[in-house]
C-alpha cells in the first residue's frame, strides 16, 4: 500500500483537463492525505473545437487552469511549450527537445523537482500531444545510475476514456487506485470547471462516462469506484 501523505507527485499533462481526466480522483485522495502535487502542462493554445461556441482560446484555458488548480490545491504548476505553435503540434517537436524540457529544462523538471512519483499519458492515444509526451517521458526516466539521475519510485501511466478509439485493444491496466464517491465527484466537479471542455453524454468527457469508468474501474479491483493506471515502475 503506498502513503500517499509522503508522495511529491509529478504529472505530465499534454493539454489543461488531462491530468483531471485521468488522475483527478488520485489527485483529490493524494491531496487529502498530504501528497505534494504538481502539475506540468505541455502545451496550450486556441482550439476550433465541437462545442456551442466552436473555439476555446489559449486565455480561456488559462483561466479554468487556475480555478482548476485553487480547487485541487496543487502545489504548482507550469507549461513547457506553450502557444500556438506547440498546440496540437508537439509531434513536430524534436523528441530530444521534448525529453529535455521533461528532464531538465521544464519548469518543474524531473531534476529540479524530484518527484517520488511521475505520472504521465499513455502511449496507446490516438492524439500525437499524448502519444509524443508519453514516449518522452519513458525516455527520460529511461533506467541509469540513480547517483547521479533522480530516479522517480513510481511511474505510471493514466488512462482517458477517448484512449479506447484505437486500432488494437487496448491494454489491460495493472494498477488501481481505491477512490470513495466524494473522491469521484470531485473530479467531476474540476472537470466543470473545465467549461470549454466539458460536453453532455455520450462525449468521452461528460459527467455519466466519468462516472461510470470509476464503477467501472472499481468492479475490476473489488470496490466501489477506482482510477485505473498503467504502472511502468515501482521500486518497493
Amino acid at each position: 500500500m503506498i502513503d500517499w501523505s509522503r508522495e511529491r507527485i509529478l504529472i505530465l499533462a499534454p493539454h489543461p483537463d488531462d491530468e483531471t481526466l485521468g488522475c483527478g480522483g488520485l489527485m483529490r485522495k493524494a491531496k487529502e492525505a498530504g501528497a505534494e502535487v504538481y502539475i506540468q502542462f505541455m502545451t496550450v493554445g486556441d482550439t476550433a473545437d465541437n462545442s456551442a461556441r466552436g473555439l476555446s482560446t489559449a486565455d480561456e484555458r488559462y483561466g479554468e487552469v487556475k480555478a482548476v488548480a485553487d480547487f485541487f490545491d496543487w502545489d504548482g504548476w507550469d507549461f513547457a511549450f506553450p502557444g500556438d505553435r506547440y498546440h496540437l503540434k508537439l509531434d513536430a517537436v524534436p523528441r530530444f527537445e521534448l525529453t529535455n524540457a521533461i528532464e531538465r529544462h521544464s519548469p518543474l523538471s524531473i531534476e529540479t523537482l524530484r518527484p517520488t512519483t511521475v505520472i504521465a499519458p499513455h502511449r496507446t492515444s490516438y492524439n500525437q500531444d499524448h502519444q509524443v509526451t508519453a514516449e518522452a517521458v519513458h525516455t527520460a526516466l529511461r533506467p541509469s545510475n540513480t547517483r547521479l539521475r533522480h530516479h522517480p519510485r513510481l511511474v505510471l501511466a493514466y488512462e482517458e476514456a477517448a484512449d479506447q478509439w484505437r486500432y488494437d485493444a487496448a491494454p489491460s491496466p495493472n494498477f488501481f487506485v481505491e477512490l470513495t464517491e466524494e473522491q469521484v465527484e470531485a473530479k467531476i466537479e474540476a472537470m466543470h470547471l473545465y467549461g470549454s471542455q466539458t460536453h453532455d453524454h455520450p462525449h468521452t468527457r461528460s459527467d455519466l462516462t466519468l462516472r461510470s469508468l470509476a464503477v467501472l474501474r472499481g468492479m475490476h479491483s473489488g470496490v466501489p469506484y477506482a482510477e485505473a493506471y498503467h504502472m511502468m515502475r515501482w521500486l518497493a
